[in-house]
């Protein structure tokens, strides 16, 4: 099953959340609260955000986390990799030390399938996921 991993939609939920809160600052507990989401976990992921320069966080009492500008334009590709490392189904696509790479007869039916799905992914802008549409 190819799915996405819960950081990786913790952070989608989260930019969402962000976004639709204008120009109010949110915070990861706000956040967590809300989706039921685990804070550690989601301001681990926060503070990945902030150092990618994907979310500005703003300290103090009254502090939180706001979208930066051109987030809308960022690829899902780019976004999933910086989250997560390489896009790929299997270890064959993202390193070469599989025992197997001398001999497997999958590989490239396997690494068309796989330049398919980055495609996907690169026609899909992280802006597409977080917009304020329903």
């Amino acid at each position: 099953m190819l799915k996405l991993t819960r950081k990786l939609e913790y952070a989608l939920i989260a930019l969402r959340h962000i976004r639709q809160s204008g120009n109010s600052l949110c915070s990861a507990k706000e956040i967590a609260a809300s989706y039921m989401i685990p804070q550690e976990l989601l301001a681990k992921t926060l503070q990945q955000m902030v150092k990618l320069n994907y979310i500005k966080a703003v300290q103090g009492p009254r502090g939180g986390y706001k979208i930066r500008k051109g987030l809308e334009k960022v690829r899902m590709t780019q976004f999933i990799e910086e989250l997560e490392g390489p896009l790929g189904m299997v270890d064959c696509n993202i390193n070469s030390d599989c025992v197997q790479i001398g001999n497997c007869n999958i590989r490239m039916p396997i690494n068309k399938i796989n330049d398919n799905i980055r495609n996907m992914f690169n026609d899909i802008r992280v802006g597409d996921i977080t917009s304020q549409l329903t």
